[in-house]
């Protein structure tokens, strides 16, 4: 359902500098020691006024210190933040006492570099058991707070300052007008390996013009997350540090709860719509992935049992597998869905590629073979799978599985 008020994503995002109210920055301070001084590695984001925040977080009992730091300043009741400070190559998680120590240190050091006097948020990703290099980062901080700016350039440096394995950015910018004012969503994420809600190896930042507060921005951010990085799978691992954060600068004016309900919609749809924008490029961008496949599930008595049969199907090693290999091996497709458990009935079961039969209560459909074959060997294509019993459904976004991912990571 579209919003009445129509939302547009920009086919040319500069990220999270494509909102008004913020200044950004991304330097490079060697975060991984390898005494390289190019590669960019640390972002942050400065707001011209405290502004109000919001932030879902990875549900792992090992979460990395930064995790717990954000958790604990966002549970404030004032609830307002400076930006944030986020650095790449260095997961600052099972880091014990001292990893918390030199999270709140990063923070200490950004609100001094920048002469303002709220909290900032801290967010790390990379390696996990490594304590932090305080030296080069707190260098880093200093630096790109000297560099902050409101322009394209400085946004996409930040974009790029905090992706490890990724093999290219990740940027997203969603915008409306109401009354002649025009409201702004924008967004940067990483993420390509660790990819397993609830969410993934992944990190994502949001910025918004609106006027609100720190209680209405987590509502509308958590059902968008609940929709997009919630609902996407490349290889079943729930990281220590995954965490998604919105902030919102008021620059607009616009308030969209003092207003016809078409602008809240509105503002909502623009933030799901960014969310599930960065939430393919991650999944486009896994780690040796060859194949995006949206696998939806449909005709299920429940939405829980929709998400089983998704999760199933969608974290076989064998069904990723023959998508690598171009093989519309169907078989292994309705094999995980009966082993999600969720009552299945064989006479019932319809599965399609794209649009194209595969089994049609529960009967093969042979003669679309090489059609099957057509649809599998794009580099992007739908599964569709209908158990006919009921009117629940769940999408997910997941990939296939190739002998590159395995060699990418049988070592660090």
């Amino acid at each position: 359902m579209s919003s009445p008020i129509p939302v547009t994503l920009l086919e040319n995002s500069n990220g999270i500098g494509d909102c008004p109210g913020f200044k950004t920055a991304g330097v490079a301070c060697d975060v991984r020691e390898l005494k390289n001084k190019e590669r960019l590695d640390l972002a942050m984001l400065v707001a011209e006024k405290p502004c109000p925040a919001a932030g879902v977080f990875t549900l792992n009992d090992l979460c990395a210190a930064p995790v717990r730091l954000c958790k604990e300043i966002l549970s404030r009741s004032s609830n307002k933040v400076a930006g944030f400070v986020v650095n790449s190559g260095n997961a600052n998680a099972a880091t014990g006492e001292k990893g918390m120590a030199d999270a709140k240190q990063m923070g200490a050091i950004a609100q001094l570099s920048s002469g303002l006097g709220q909290p900032f948020l801290i967010c790390s990703t990379g390696r996990i058991g490594r304590k932090l290099p305080m030296q080069q980062i707190e260098e880093g901080i200093e630096h790109a707070a000297q560099q902050l700016a409101d322009d394209a350039q400085s946004s996409l440096n930040a974009a790029d300052a905090i992706l490890t394995s990724d093999t290219r950015r990740k940027v997203a910018t969603a915008q409306f007008t109401y009354e002649g004012k025009t409201v702004t969503v924008a967004g940067m994420a990483k993420g390509a390996g660790m990819i397993e809600p609830n969410m993934a190896t992944m990190l994502a930042f949001l910025t918004t013009d609106v006027v609100t507060n720190g209680d209405q921005l987590k509502n509308v951010l958590t059902a968008a997350v609940n929709k997009t990085f919630n609902r996407i799978s490349i290889d079943g691992d729930m990281s220590t540090n995954d965490t998604v954060l919105l902030l919102a600068s008021g620059k607009s004016g616009v308030d969209p709860w003092d207003g016809p309900a078409d602008l809240l919609f509105a503002f909502k749809e623009a933030v799901f719509k960014v969310c599930d924008q960065l939430a393919e490029l991650i999944v486009g961008d896994g780690e040796k992935v060859t194949k995006l496949v949206e696998l939806v599930v449909e005709g299920c008595p429940k939405v829980s049992d929709a998400e089983k049969v998704a999760r199933a199907v969608g974290n076989s090693l064998l069904v990723k597998a023959s998508w690598y290999g171009s093989d519309p091996n169907w078989g292994r497709v309705a094999d995980a869905a009966g082993y999600a458990r969720v009552g299945l009935k064989e006479e019932l079961l319809d599965i399609h590629y794209d649009e194209i039969p595969a089994l049609i209560k529960g009967i093969p459909q042979d003669e679309n073979k090489a059609q099957w074959k057509e649809v599998v060997f794009k580099k992007r294509f739908r599964i569709t799978v209908n158990l006919n019993q009921g009117d629940a459904d769940y999408r997910l976004l997941t990939s296939d599985l190739s002998e590159a991912y395995v060699d990418f990571n049988k070592s660090e």
